[in-house]
């Protein structure tokens, strides 16, 4: 009696599926991607401010556009390419972030009477409207931290526009991955900060 061997065919689906098994499997023994570290942004604690004796200001969130929106860390690999520094996020969305930092850095080093966030028990005199146009990395053939904010003073009761400015700060860094890059932004972050509140309390 003659046996007739077929070859054995591994169909495409039968591919995937042992791939799904493996991938399960993987999962199965707890391994997978480490998670991001988290970094938080850091409040100037001193700088020489003149004024700021008037009036109490709230300032609201800042608005930015979705890809800023966010816990991750932009960078940006040429004009124009948007991505995310690997590995690394803020402690929270970076609008609602930038406006706490911005709060506490009106309290450090400000002699403005009250400052807080909309909701807060103030009875504010003036709001302060900001705009997030960069908050990243630049990772040209000498890499630097990029900042801008744009910002309006408004009285609260009328609504009227009283100073409007652009905050600009940038800062080089060796390094465009991990605790480096972010604390490069946080220098710039620093120097646009300072500036703001400088501004603000000559204003009001």
């Amino acid at each position: 009696m003659s046996v007739t061997v077929r070859p054995l065919r591994v169909t495409r689906a039968a591919s995937l599926a042992v791939l799904a098994l493996m991938l399960g499997g993987c999962a199965a023994l707890g391994i997978s991607a480490p998670p991001p570290s988290t970094f938080d942004l850091i409040a100037p604690k001193s700088a020489r401010v003149a004024g700021g004796a008037r009036g109490q200001l709230v300032v609201g969130e800042p608005t930015a556009i979705a890809v800023l929106d966010t816990e991750k860390i932009v960078v940006r690999p040429t004009a124009g390419e948007v991505a995310h520094l690997a590995g690394v996020q803020w402690s929270d969305r970076l609008p609602k972030l930038l406006q706490a930092r911005i709060v506490q850095s009106f309290e450090n080093i400000s002699r403005i009477k009250a400052v807080g966030r909309p909701g807060d028990r103030l009875t504010p005199d003036y709001q302060l409207v900001l705009d997030v146009r960069a908050f990243n990395i630049a990772a040209t053939t000498e890499p630097f931290a990029e900042v801008e904010i744009g910002a309006k003073i408004v009285t609260d009761k009328e609504g009227r526009v009283i100073a409007a400015k652009v905050f600009r700060a940038t800062v080089p860094t060796p390094t465009t991955e991990g605790a480096g890059a972010v604390s490069a932004v946080n220098a710039a972050f620093g120097r646009a900060a300072i500036d703001l509140v400088q501004w603000a309390a000559r204003v009001i």
